[in-house]
């Protein structure tokens, strides 16, 4: 069953990573199920994602004081609507356009339901 988490952790670790570049994968949630599947899994694991220098950060802040700081924010809410605001341009299909609209809504709802670290 570790063996099985860990690589579930693994998983939600790479999707979590690319959230960061593709504003419509959640970030923080991915990072915070890995933390939970490597901390039943693998302390090795659990303490090096804790304290990594760039991931660790996302994990700790919400844990700690369930929020995200404003530069990540705003980062991601930008970084969302741009992506959006491309996609929308390129594809064709109306129906697929509102769909891209109301997930990006979504999604800049939910982020911005979160307590902002001061």
């Amino acid at each position: 069953m570790k063996l099985l988490f860990a690589i579930l952790g693994c998983i939600s670790l790479g999707l979590g990573v690319l959230g960061i570049f593709f504003p419509v994968l959640p970030t923080t949630p991915f990072l915070l199920l890995s933390a939970f599947l490597f901390a039943r899994s693998s302390s090795k694991l659990y303490d090096w994602l804790l304290q990594h220098k760039y991931l660790g950060t996302y994990i700790s802040d919400f844990l700690e004081h369930k929020s995200i700081s404003l530069s990540v924010k705003v980062i991601s809410i930008s970084m969302l609507w741009l992506t959006i605001f491309l996609s929308i341009y390129l594809v064709e299909i109306v129906l697929v356009k509102i769909f891209l609209l109301i997930i990006a809504l979504g999604v800049t709802i939910h982020i911005l339901s979160f307590k902002t670290k001061k």
